[in-house]
């Protein structure tokens, strides 16, 4: 029942269970704190946030303390709490002066200056100089990865970092080691961590004890520009602060968003930027004599539109990447249907995922927020570690929660939470799918059951029938459950995926999907192919083909071109993204392109130009407004639209053989998954470091 309280002469009423803290704060007051985080558990050492409660022999530490310790007044009356007092002023004050006696105070070398918990706090509740003259100790400081940098001589022991890496990241590496003036956050193995979401520990440390190695004394927080955009290295679409200086991109970090990733974003997405800089297409190039040279747009453009022009609509096949914009697919989609195009597809090989099912038949229908609510969920042919590491966190949230089962079909893997080991395979799926198998009944029995399936079911031969079956668990599972509860999900691994499936990016009038047109290729059926920014298919496949390749790196679609024409990373255009969820998001221009590069919708608008198929719109303005008109739900910005389990039917109805063969994971290397990952230093050395402790046996074999 709600408990009133009076905070500083103002009557509050809150709910129960809440802390002190968080009480003061309703109430208007502003408590300083150095080791309690609302994400984390209550570790009550800092003392910063110390009250006075009228009654109490002592300040209270508030973050420790809920609202219902506290002792009823004997008259009834609410009870009393100072946040300014003298008492709580002189405790603070106190309290500070013992955290600096052995921190160094070498803010001006300190990579934290600027955006430190510490320096505030001791401007605004400490004193001007300090009764201590003893000698600082020291502490060796400790190489935990090459994403994170340590001068532990400033670590104040508030052990946010060992709780973050415990309870959120799952990977028991870091600990408080020792007593007194001996104790030290250190790795227990003396060795570099390896989590996919270790570097959150950075934004957590409120001292510069845990800084960016890759950043370090690179540039202040002051001199950054700050713009606020969408990540996308994965489907998840964690929300970002893009920091750059001039023309460079030099740090990202997370933005807050209960909804998507709450506050966490992974390693990947932090220190991917270095990519953005390196194996850029800065200008276009053109296929001579077996090289690629440098050439003008004019020519590029030219040679472009012979070829197209030159080949009949069933000769050409267009192809999306992962990284590619709402925009730019939908103007591309557009340019395809004026030359009689049926042959576009923005799916990967073999992909069963069809919009003709229903939207809600390659969502995430029960929200990334709804797993909050599970109790039972079964992972098909997915490792959402590696595919979708601030997930992940989330179902390890939910699994720390307590009452909730998951089981996992397809390869072994170390999840970070307990789960049952189905199977490897089919087989596996269809003894759930039949009731044979315990986890059905669990399943059936649950209120709030999520079925996740992942990519090594729906991106291989035989996806259209492994699918049915999932269908069917989830309308098994689905008979008891929560009104308004989805069971149904699709966990995506690439950010282009659901808009292109919304936009429609697939074959039309018996055109061919991305696996016919590389065989087409192959086979010297398919004049020219397309490719918007793909790089994850088999290149050498493609035959004698004609490819165009518009995109930002030197990577495979690159090397095989015959045209390259340059274009816009994530960072460098305003573009649209719907997430695995279906939620609709913006990135935003935070830097131009490098040299001669162009925003991706301006080249194809140009194209359409020179082939005298010119598109209908001269501005972003304007070529949203014709996105809109095609895809409705695309304009509604941090809407999921419509979503559900009424695709179950038609997908549980699907034909075709499932076969034997076990699933496999497309994502094998988290740190290489993309061209911008590939291109960077660090996602490299990251990648070196994960094997060479694979093969020294450190990492589990599931990992």
């Amino acid at each position: 029942m709600p408990k009133k309280l009076i905070v500083d002469g103002n009557e509050i009423e809150v709910e129960d269970g809440i802390t002190l803290l968080q009480a003061c704060e309703m109430a208007g007051a502003e408590i300083p704190r150095f080791c309690y985080h609302e994400r984390l558990s209550i570790a009550g050492n800092c003392r910063m946030c110390l009250i006075e409660v009228e009654g109490a022999p002592k300040p209270v530490a508030s973050c420790a303390q809920t609202v219902n310790d506290l002792r009823p007044n004997r008259d009834g009356s609410p009870n009393v709490i100072h946040t300014k007092s003298p008492t709580v002023k002189k405790a603070r004050e106190g309290v500070m002066e013992f955290l600096l006696i052995n921190h160094p105070l070498d803010c001006p070398i300190c990579d934290q200056g600027g955006e430190c918990d510490l320096q505030d706090q001791a401007m605004a509740y400490g004193i001007g100089g300090s009764r201590y003259h003893e000698n600082k100790r020291a502490v060796e400081d400790k190489y935990i990865g090459p994403l994170i940098k340590t001068i532990m001589t400033r670590c104040i022991h508030c052990t946010r970092c060992v709780r973050y890496m415990t309870e959120i990241a799952g990977v028991e590496e870091l600990g408080l080691a020792g007593r007194g003036e001996d104790a030290e956050i250190t790795t227990y193995l003396e060795n570099g961590i390896l989590s996919e979401m270790s570097a959150n520990v950075i934004d957590l440390c409120p001292v510069g004890a845990l800084t960016h190695r890759p950043w370090a004394h690179h540039a202040r927080p002051w001199e950054l520009k700050k713009t606020e955009s969408i990540d996308v290295m994965d489907a998840v679409g964690s929300n970002i602060r893009v920091d750059t200086r001039g023309a460079e991109v030099m740090r990202i970090l997370p933005r807050n968003n209960d909804a998507v990733n709450e506050e966490w974003i992974s390693d990947k997405t932090r220190h991917v930027c270095d990519g953005l800089k390196t194996q850029r297409l800065d200008q276009p190039y053109l296929r001579k004599d077996g090289r690629l040279v440098p050439v003008s747009w004019d020519e590029a453009l030219g040679a472009v539109a012979e070829n197209l022009a030159n080949a009949s609509g069933d000769k050409i096949g267009a192809i999306a990447g992962d990284l590619a914009g709402a925009e730019e697919m939908f103007a591309l989609k557009e340019l395809m249907a004026s030359l009689g195009v049926n042959n576009i597809d923005c799916r990967a090989p073999n992909e069963a995922l069809d919009p003709s099912n229903g939207r809600s038949s390659y969502l995430f229908n029960s929200t990334i927020e709804g797993i909050d609510r599970a109790d039972a969920i079964l992972l098909i042919g997915t490792n959402p570690r590696l595919e979708a590491p601030v997930l992940n966190a989330r179902i390890r949230k939910r699994w720390r929660a307590g009452g909730l089962s998951v089981g996992l079909i397809g390869e072994a893997a170390d999840l970070t939470y307990a789960h049952e080991y189905i199977g490897a395979g089919p087989d596996a799926l269809a003894s759930v799918a039949s009731g044979r198998h315990m986890f059905a009944g669990i399943l059936r029995q649950a209120k709030a059951p999520m079925i996740i399936v992942g990519s090594a079911l729906y991106a291989r031969p035989g996806a259209s029938a492994l699918l049915a079956q999932a269908a069917k668990i989830a309308q098994a599972a689905g008979s008891g459950i929560e009104p308004g509860h989805a069971v149904f999900n699709v966990l995506h691994t690439a950010a282009a995926r659901v808009a292109g499936l919304d936009l429609g990016f697939v074959p039309t009038s018996g055109g061919l999907d991305t696996s016919a047109m590389i065989s087409a290729a192959g086979s010297n059926n398919l004049d020219v192919v397309y490719l918007l920014g793909a790089d994850e298919i088999d290149m050498s496949a493609l035959g004698n083909a004609f490819v165009i390749y518009q995109g930002t790196h030197g990577d495979a679609g690159a090397h095989r071109a015959d045209v390259i024409l340059p274009g816009a990373a994530y960072t460098e255009k305003s573009a649209i993204y719907a997430n695995t969820e279906g939620r609709v998001q913006m990135t935003q221009k935070a830097i131009f392109p490098p040299g001669q590069a162009k925003e991706d919708w301006t080249v194809i608008r140009a194209l359409s130009q020179r082939l005298g198929k010119t598109l209908p719109f001269d501005s972003l303005q304007q070529l949203r407004a014709k996105l809109f008109q095609a895809t409705p739900n695309l304009q509604r910005i941090d809407d999921i639209g419509p979503h559900g389990d009424d695709c179950l039917g038609q997908l549980a109805n699907l034909p075709g053989s499932a076969g034997d063969q076990p699933f496999v994971n497309r994502i094998t290397d988290f740190y290489l998954t993309n061209p911008i990952s590939r291109a960077s230093a660090i996602m490299a050395e990251l990648s070196a470091l994960k094997a060479q402790k694979q093969a020294t046996g450190q990492l589990r074999a599931a990992e």
